[in-house]
């Protein structure tokens, strides 16, 4: 790979973890990125994506923890249940052709945009 591939795939890959850290959802960034400039398929740029999301999540919650921020009562089901559905997911994600995945998520892009405006909207007229 170029020195400048190299270089755009550092800066997306440092962007999305700090996003991606702080709950702003990174990890869209970067299969974004992946897949318009980076050549990759939807499925091998979600894979990556959560390749990518476990050391940060590690480093995340070690921050959160330190802060006081983590119910640790609630990690434990959220973990179990988290690796049950993201293990089915996936092996239903390997079956669904690459077109129809990226519809999906395109629409599941959309409709959480739609929320998330609703939902500030919401939260101005309070």
């Amino acid at each position: 790979a170029s020195d400048v591939y190299k270089r755009q795939v550092f800066i997306v890959s440092f962007v999305t973890g700090i996003l991606a850290s702080l709950g702003v959802g990174g990890g869209m960034i970067l299969i974004l990125y992946l897949t318009m400039f980076g050549g990759i398929n939807q499925l091998e740029a979600q894979g990556v994506n959560l390749i990518f999301f476990l050391p940060i999540a590690a480093l995340s919650l070690v921050f959160h923890t330190k802060n006081k921020l983590v119910e640790w009562k609630k990690v434990l089901p959220s973990l179990i249940t988290g690796c049950i559905f993201a293990l089915a997911f996936s092996l239903i994600a390997v079956k669904i052709h690459t077109d129809i995945l990226s519809r999906l998520f395109g629409g599941f892009i959309f409709l959480t945009g739609v929320y998330m405006l609703f939902k500030e909207i919401k939260n101005r007229k309070k």
